[in-house]
């Protein structure tokens, strides 16, 4: 297996696995088990934090030659929205009352967000190798750090939203 290969098989389970968290995390607001949603919503943001930092560490500036400056300026702000939605739904999910449709339609758009970022696997099969091991290097340096995408992006990410 190239690295690309082993890169575009990783990122595509770190999407599946947050479209499966994603999509119980429905599940669990349609049954109205508030502490499942709890748990659930911490567990998206544990598994989007290195992704999302990854992301606009490494990934995004490999593939300005590829998509172009205004469409990685676009990702970022796709990743503004995503955050701004998790730290809605983390509030919902902690609220006294769990808001039910309130719940679903985040959950829904943050299931958007995931499936229009797997698309990127295809671009990075066609960037530089080296562009790659990059990628993978930050990726797992950032993983090590074990930030929630909540954290890094309050305490660290330097852009705020």
């Amino acid at each position: 297996m190239s690295i690309t290969d082993y890169f575009t098989h990783s990122f595509r389970a770190e999407h599946r696995r947050l479209r499966d968290l994603l999509l119980s995390l429905v599940d669990a607001f349609r049954s109205g088990d508030a502490a499942r949603v709890r748990t659930l919503v911490s567990c998206v943001s544990a598994a989007a934090g290195p992704s999302f930092r990854y992301e606009e560490e490494a990934m995004y500036p490999g593939l300005v030659p590829i998509v172009g400056r205004e469409h990685v300026a676009k990702l970022f702000t796709d990743h503004d929205g995503a955050i701004r939605e998790l730290r809605e739904l983390n509030d919902v999910s902690r609220a006294a009352e769990l808001d039910t449709e309130r719940g679903i339609r985040l959950t829904r758009a943050l299931l958007r967000h995931v499936s229009d970022s797997d698309g990127l696997a295809l671009m990075a099969e066609v960037m530089p190798e080296d562009d790659v091991v990059h990628i993978l290097a930050s990726r797992d340096a950032v993983v090590e750090r074990d930030l929630d995408v909540l954290a890094w992006a309050d305490q660290v990410r330097g852009r705020r939203v």
